[in-house]
């Protein structure tokens, strides 16, 4: 599932935007060039899905606008070949914290259900071993 989609980012940013990020070929379409916006999207869900696993079960059933928001400004810095604006690497220092946040749980996502099942508690796991010193290997010294 796509967090955000190209329609999104046109509505965002404008569409003269994404032909100024995208449209590199040799000859100028003058046309958003849809592959490299799909490209840049698929990453943004692999970063996005990287914080969300360690809290929720993917896919999410449906993309919460936080989520979306987030999406929009990691894609759109994606997009940029040369350095950014301020507003678009603000913007995506801020998805990343707030996904950090997502990640720690100090924020959560009004999703029901998608919590994932943990061990509880701490997540300690204790195990038993095999003793090597018994009452029968040990009789004769004390």
């Amino acid at each position: 599932m796509s967090y955000a989609t190209i329609q999104m980012l046109t509505d965002r940013y404008g569409e003269q935007m994404l032909i100024a990020l995208t449209d590199h070929g040799e000859i100028a379409t003058g046309v958003i060039d849809a592959d490299t916006v799909a490209r840049a999207l698929a990453d943004t869900d692999g970063v996005v899905d990287g914080f969300l696993k360690a809290r929720y079960v993917l896919p999410l059933a449906e993309v919460p606008p936080l989520v979306a928001d987030i999406a929009q400004a990691i894609a759109i810095w994606k997009l940029h070949r040369t350095t950014p604006s301020d507003k678009i690497k603000d913007d995506y220092k801020e998805a990343m914290a707030m996904l950090d946040r997502l990640a720690r749980g100090s924020v959560t996502l009004s999703v029901a259900g998608v919590e994932p099942d943990t061990a509880g508690g701490s997540g300690a796991v204790m195990t038993d071993r095999e003793r090597p010193m018994t009452a029968e290997n040990l009789t004769g010294y004390v």
